[in-house]
């Protein structure tokens, strides 16, 4: 199976949005399935290398600040979207869900 290294090196080859590449494409470039290369990204993110990703435009690295922050505004909104629609199904409110502290009134 591929590593982190080799998924970096194709990656090296996808700077930029317009530059996308799809789980099905790098998997194919890799030799590995389309689940592995979605541990091998996650991998990599936990070790704090910011690999960028859009339904639309696939894996890529940014090429500019406005690019990651463009990612990080779209990872926030779907992050918050999930917890909302958790906080739904256990029928509790957000503070709840996540544990925030409340001040006695």
């Amino acid at each position: 199976m591929a590593n982190k290294d080799q998924l970096l090196s194709v990656l090296a080859r996808h700077i930029g949005e317009q530059n996308g590449a799809t789980a099905e494409r790098l998997a194919a470039d890799l030799g590995i399935t389309e689940r592995d290369v979605r541990k091998l990204v996650s991998a990599l993110r936990e070790e704090g290398i910011a690999l960028m990703a859009h339904p639309a435009r696939g894996y890529f690295i940014a090429a500019t600040e406005e690019e990651r922050e463009h990612y990080s505004a779209f990872l926030h909104a779907r992050a918050m979207h999930t917890l909302r629609l958790l906080a739904q199904m256990r029928r509790c409110s957000m503070a709840d869900l996540i544990g925030q502290l409340r001040l006695p009134t």
